[in-house]
This record gives C-alpha cells, structure tokens and sequence, in this order.
C-alpha cells in the first residue's frame, strides 16, 4: 500500500525503518530507544552525549546501540553443533562467511511493560536455519541516576536445553570531545588472537604493547577489533571500560560478573552526527566470539528457565 500524499516523509521513513520510538527522561538523564533491534538511540546525563546517536530516520550503522541475542559477536563459517546435529545458520557476514550479531538485528521487539523511569521491549527468537529453538528475549532500559542500566532477559520456550548468550553494541562518547582526543582503559587479563576472518584462534595474556589498556590510552588514530576477557568485574559488578576526555570527564561502563567479555571496536568510517570519523564501540557481551563452537562462557538454559543480566553506563562530570 502505498504512501498518502499528504503524508510526512521524514514520519514515514520513521515507521518503517526504526519503528516506534520510545523515550525515557527525568530531567537529567535521557534515554532514546526504537523498537528496532531494541536499539539504544542515545543517551544523554544532564545534556550530555555518553553514546553515539542513532538517526531515527536510517538503520543503525556498523550496528551502534543494537542487541545481540542469542549470540553476539559471530559464529564461525554460520555452523555450530546441537546434540551432534549440524546447525547452519544464514550467513549474515558474507565477506567473512559467518553469522554475525545473533537473531533479532532485523526484528522490532514490542513493548511488555513501561513505567516512568523504565521500559522492557520483547522479542521472539523463533527456530529458523540453524536455529531449532524457541526463546523469548526482552531487554529493561532504567534511568539510573547518572545513567542508564541496561537488563538483558531470556525464556526457554522449548522443551530440551538451549545454549544462549546476549551482547550489546553501543558505541560510547564523552559529550562533544572526538573520540581522537579520549582516553580508553580496560582492566582484561587476557585478549583473543584472531584469523583473517576475525573468527578467534587463540587466547592471549594481555602485556604491554598494542593491545594492554589497563594504564590507559589514547584512541588517537586507535585501529582496534579485540575481544577482552577476565575483566574486573569477575567477582562483583563492577566498571569494566572507562573512556576519559582530557579534562577528567569520563563516560564508564560497568556489568554484572556474567558479562565477562568486552568487544573493543574504533572504525574509522563511522558516520556519526557530525559526519564521518572515528568511534568507540564497547559491547558488553556474556560470551566470546564464536561461543556456540567453543562453548566458553554460554548460558544453558533448562526448558522453562529464565535468566537476567544487566549492564549499564554513567557520565563522570570533570
């Protein structure tokens, strides 16, 4: 059916693009989300950016703010093993040939419940190629007095155990400054070596070089694509990234002890609202790239468990 004429251009590439919108503010702390992958459109603390924004008007690029359910990151060659039976999943990275980022990417989640200071969107992840489950997801936005926490949630629908694991992929700021000119720390024991397909082919000790943010450092011309393990927060919710602008100002990111892998991501080419350049994505994720293979880290949910996680970020004034 097509368009009425009378109709607003910008309202309608809205509606079908990003779905509905949703907003979430106390006067301090703005939270924007479309129903879209449940996307985090943005997030401001007392009218400050602590993430890159997302027009509501184009899909969300290089995946900034989207949920990654039941897997994030990717599966190498699309296949993994259930009960011995090979899974072939659709190839979503076709330059690598894997499956990349989960499920629910495409899918626009509804909304279950919606108070003043939250709001929790759901998912369906029917079975479909490779994936011969049933799962129901959702994800809790909450003003969280300086921030935003984030809860990750999933249902085991069908009647044997289902593998899962949950990531987020925000990419974070420190109000106006470029990402050039902040500081990043990661306190990880160890990082994954990758092949050329980005599919993990070792497990690394963090030492001083490149790839060791535990001091510190600049993302000026930073070319990063690394997945951190044994993060602070292994015993404890706890900060597990801190991104600082020169004044001291600093934009943390802080998770549950189940998050226990952070993607660290500097494209160069990010189109943000100021035009193309480099960004920070810190994805909170429960499990490692290529978990459905190796197993590291997955949540195996009985039929009829249900499982919360939560992650969250907040703005340190100067």
């Amino acid at each position: 059916m097509g368009r009425s004429a009378g109709a607003s251009p910008r309202l309608g590439a809205v509606i079908d693009i990003l779905g509905e919108q949703f907003v979430l503010d106390d006067g301090a702390v703005r939270v924007e989300v479309s129903a879209l992958a449940a996307v985090l459109r943005e997030v401001r603390v007392r009218g400050i950016r602590i993430t890159e924004t997302v027009d509501p008007s184009g899909l969300p690029p290089k995946g900034c703010g989207i949920v990654l359910s039941p897997w994030p990151n990717r599966v190498a060659d699309a296949r993994w093993q259930l009960n011995g039976a090979t899974q072939q999943l659709d190839v979503t990275d076709v330059a690598r040939g894997g499956a990349i980022h989960g499920l629910l990417r495409n899918t626009a989640y509804t909304l279950r419940e919606r108070t003043d200071r939250s709001l929790t969107l759901a998912a369906m992840i029917h079975p479909q190629h490779g994936w011969p489950l049933l799962l129901e997801s959702w994800v809790t936005y909450a003003l969280d007095g300086d921030g935003v926490a984030v809860t990750h949630g999933v249902r085991n629908h069908a009647d044997v155990p289902a593998p899962w694991a949950v990531g987020a992929h925000p990419y974070f700021r420190v109000g106006e400054v470029s990402t050039d000119e902040l500081t990043l720390r990661v306190d990880a024991g160890v990082r994954l070596e990758l092949d050329e397909r980005l599919n993990p082919v070792a497990e690394r000790d963090v030492t001083a070089g490149e790839f060791d943010l535990r001091g510190g450092r600049s993302l000026h011309g930073a070319d990063l694509n690394v997945a951190y393990g044994r993060l602070a927060n292994r015993d404890t919710r706890g900060t597990i990234a801190r991104l600082e602008a020169p004044d001291g100002a600093a934009t943390e990111v802080w998770a549950d002890p189940e998050f226990g892998w952070l993607q660290v991501f500097t494209p160069a080419d990010f189109p943000g609202a100021d035009g193309v350049g480099r960004a920070v994505a810190l994805e909170p994720m429960s499990a490692p790239p290529n978990a459905l293979n190796s197993g590291i880290d997955l949540i195996w949910l009985a039929p009829g468990e249900t499982r919360e996680l939560t992650w969250g970020a907040r703005h340190l004034p100067a």
